[in-house]
């Protein structure tokens, strides 16, 4: 790689963070995404250690405290959601989009650029919530507590960080391909939190929901399975699909991105 193309790649990389943090909403939405779910995993840890002595012997079997504490992931990855359609959609509705691209001509460094700085911010706030959410829902538990060394929680809590960072970036793709805020999270909100959960609990398309990306990449944060589950892969393979499920939504991103114009 020329030392030319290396300089414009770092420049890319720099103005790309210089957007996202002078952006008051990108940043709210991940400290929306931390607190919600840090708050939400304690609140119903705390009610799961109240209610404890009165769940039945088949329950406490498949008892899972680890995924417990990830409660507040459902409202959790909402923010991130929203983190990832407005670090792509926020120029286009500006309309700074046309400022960039005449500035980085080459489509495949600037959403490279764009993406990649979006994904290791959200990495990194992915992570601490997950390790936080873990440590103040376990005290919430009590007696019942997992602990960072029992096998499959430390993996759990990675997993957790690395879900939604997922989360947001398949939300970046989608966005990429559709460009306005308000179509993406129209579209978004209602696949993850309403097509998805049905498809994966209705027993005629439960087979086929568990494919969809946040049922299977949640797989990740479970320690213990849950009766009669007979799910054909595992936490890692779970990640997996959903890490197939972004990769789509970046390449489709992407292709648009290559043929329209700004």
């Amino acid at each position: 790689m020329a030392a030319t193309e290396v300089q414009v790649r770092v420049q890319v990389l720099r103005s790309e963070w210089t957007k996202i943090r002078s952006v008051a909403s990108t940043v709210w939405t991940l400290s929306v995404a931390l607190v919600v779910t840090v708050a939400l995993g304690m609140l119903i840890s705390a009610l799961t250690r109240n209610e404890f002595d009165s769940v039945g012997p088949r329950e406490r079997l498949t008892f899972d405290p680890t995924f417990i504490s990830f409660a507040g992931m459902s409202l959790g990855q909402l923010a991130m959601i929203v983190f990832g359609v407005l670090v792509v959609s926020n120029e286009y509705s500006t309309g700074m989009i046309r400022t960039s691209l005449a500035a980085v001509p080459q489509r495949g460094t600037f959403l490279s650029g764009k993406i990649a700085v979006a994904t290791a911010l959200a990495l990194v706030v992915g992570l601490v919530t997950g390790f936080v959410a873990f440590l103040l829902g376990q005290a919430m538990l009590g007696p019942h507590r997992a602990s960072i060394g029992d096998p499959g929680v430390l993996r759990a809590v990675i997993g957790a960080g690395l879900y939604m960072t997922l989360i947001a970036v398949f939300s970046m793709g989608v966005a990429t391909m559709l460009r306005s805020p308000m179509l993406s999270l129209g579209i978004l909100m209602p696949f993850f939190f309403l097509i998805s959960n049905i498809l994966g609990h209705v027993s005629a398309t439960k087979k086929i929901g568990r494919f969809l990306p946040d049922q299977a990449g949640s797989r990740i944060m479970q320690v213990v399975p849950t009766a009669g589950d007979d799910t054909p892969y595992g936490p890692w393979g779970g990640l997996g699909i959903m890490a197939l499920w972004v990769i789509a939504a970046l390449a489709g991103g992407y292709v648009l991105l290559k043929r329209r114009d700004a």
